[in-house]
């Protein structure tokens, strides 16, 4: 028994005609005498008497349609609250990020796509690696942005964009100022490195190794903030995404130097959970992101 049933039954009562009935629920008269003679069978009595004109309610018609309009009125008011809540949900987007996407960038981002959708906000969350994933899998945050994405059975994938990794060192360091410096040109050098759990730590041993060039890891940070803090200070070199050194660069407490051979990069890719849908506004977010970096590039 169907609550579209039971609507048509208190809308038929309601206007006291089937035609009306059925017009308020966009049915044809034919429908709603159909609807209504279900019910009668399924209660396995009769609702209307059809013996008199205009019809009546029978004894038990009256008491069913008093309960009806109850369950009606409840399961609209419902439906409602379930709308409201989808509507307000799809109008955020909540968004986990690893510290170094940057600020800034992220707030351009925002920009536009406040612009277009002005219905929608976004809410960015900063975190720590390992916490981007588990806000994900765990829906506190509808997507994830990370570095070197990681492939698990649980997240979809996509790929973003490339950041070329780069010497980061002091202003008045002697590699500062060059336009390229060979990889070997840092050997020795102290080292301001991640925190050895981190992907990117691990993919910065990697090609150092690859590549026969030692270094001398004297701190570690498990954020590019705290590392460039340190390589202000003079406590070594490090090497970084070069779009996380600009504003350092611009004022002049960091020089970025390119190194050879060059390929080196930290992918960033956006993460959300598998098999869940994707509201609208986050699909537009993903969207604009992508479409924004290709304009970029």
């Amino acid at each position: 028994m169907q609550v579209e049933t039971l609507k048509i039954f208190c809308d038929v009562v309601r206007l006291r005609s089937f035609s009306r009935g059925a017009e308020a629920n966009g049915v044809l008269q034919s429908a709603a005498s159909q609807a209504v003679h279900h019910l009668e069978q399924c209660l396995g009595v009769a609702l209307i008497d059809r013996s008199h004109r205009p019809w009546q309610l029978t004894a038990e018609g009256r008491l069913f349609y008093e309960g009806c309009r109850d369950v009606v009125a409840r399961y609209r008011d419902l439906e409602l609250k379930v709308r409201r809540r989808h509507a307000d949900v799809d109008a955020v987007v909540r968004v986990a990020a690893i510290y170094s996407v940057g600020l800034g960038d992220m707030s351009q981002y925002i920009r536009r796509f406040s612009e277009s959708n002005a219905h929608a906000r976004v809410h960015v969350s900063y975190l720590h690696p390992e916490q981007v994933y588990e806000s994900v899998l765990e829906e506190k945050a509808n997507l994830g942005i990370v570095s070197f994405p990681q492939r698990q059975r649980e997240l979809t994938v996509i790929p973003w964009r490339e950041e070329p990794m780069v010497v980061a060192c002091p202003p008045q360091h002697r590699l500062a100022g060059r336009k390229k410096i060979a990889l070997m040109e840092i050997a020795g050098e102290k080292f301001v490195g991640f925190d050895r759990d981190l992907v990117i730590r691990k993919q910065v041993d990697r090609f150092l190794k690859k590549h026969g060039v030692p270094v001398e890891i004297v701190v570690e940070f498990d954020n590019i903030e705290a590392i460039k803090r340190a390589v202000e200070v003079a406590s070594g070199i490090s090497i970084l995404p070069e779009p996380t050194l600009n504003r350092e660069v611009k004022v002049g407490t960091l020089a970025s130097v390119p190194f050879a051979p060059d390929g080196f990069v930290r992918p960033l890719g956006i993460i959300h959970r598998r098999g869940r849908e994707l509201y609208p506004s986050t699909r537009s977010f993903i969207e604009l992101l992508r479409n924004e970096h290709w304009k970029e590039s």
